[in-house]
């Protein structure tokens, strides 16, 4: 093994695990996933089949990924957040073939407690405020909050609210990286 697995944790036949990654006490990996590398897994996490995880996805405790969801590199997954997978539950009806899709770009990071409903994407630095509960697409580098969660701005990559001048160009305070805002969409000038 090229990964590191906690004794009480449950790995599945069929899984794909990156060097370097850590899964973390009684968390369960389920058939057919497939983790990057360096990835870090916490306590009681539930990663369903056919789930994706790109490179350094950071996973907190209680988190419960299920079938349709992919993060790409870097993302960030906070403390007893949740995705859904079908819109419409019900126990007494079968729903498998009707899980919806949900990917969460690039570098996004998601608050403690807030909800995914599944088929909505999450833009590449976009930042989820705790508890929030997204329930529409989510733009690359946008804050939101709330239920259902609202946009109240923009975050640079480094995790850092952007204030725009007149001209619509920040300045992430802490990478010195600009960024532009044009017609509602944020871009890194480079």
């Amino acid at each position: 093994m090229n990964f590191f697995a906690h004794e009480t944790a449950v790995i599945d036949d069929g899984c794909q695990i990156g060097e370097g990654t850590k899964i973390w006490h009684f968390s369960h990996i389920m058939p057919n996933c497939t983790i990057g590398n360096q990835c870090n897994i916490g306590q009681n996490v539930v990663v369903s089949p056919g789930v994706v995880l790109g490179n350094n996805v950071k996973i907190q405790n209680n988190v419960s990924l299920y079938t349709g969801v992919t993060c790409e590199d870097d993302v960030f997954l906070g403390p007893s957040m949740v995705f859904t997978n079908v819109t419409n539950p019900r126990s007494g009806v079968n729903r498998r073939d009707q899980y919806a899709k949900t990917i969460v770009k690039k570098g996004a990071s998601i608050g403690a407690n807030a909800t995914i409903v599944c088929g909505h994407d999450i833009g590449e630095y976009a930042f989820i405020g705790a508890g929030a509960v997204v329930t529409k697409h989510i733009p690359a580098f946008a804050l939101v909050v709330g239920n259902p969660a609202r946009q109240i701005g923009w975050m640079s990559e480094y995790g850092h609210r952007l204030e725009f001048d007149e001209n619509g160009k920040a300045i992430c305070p802490e990478s010195g990286q600009e960024y532009q805002l044009l017609q509602g969409k944020v871009s890194r000038i480079n």
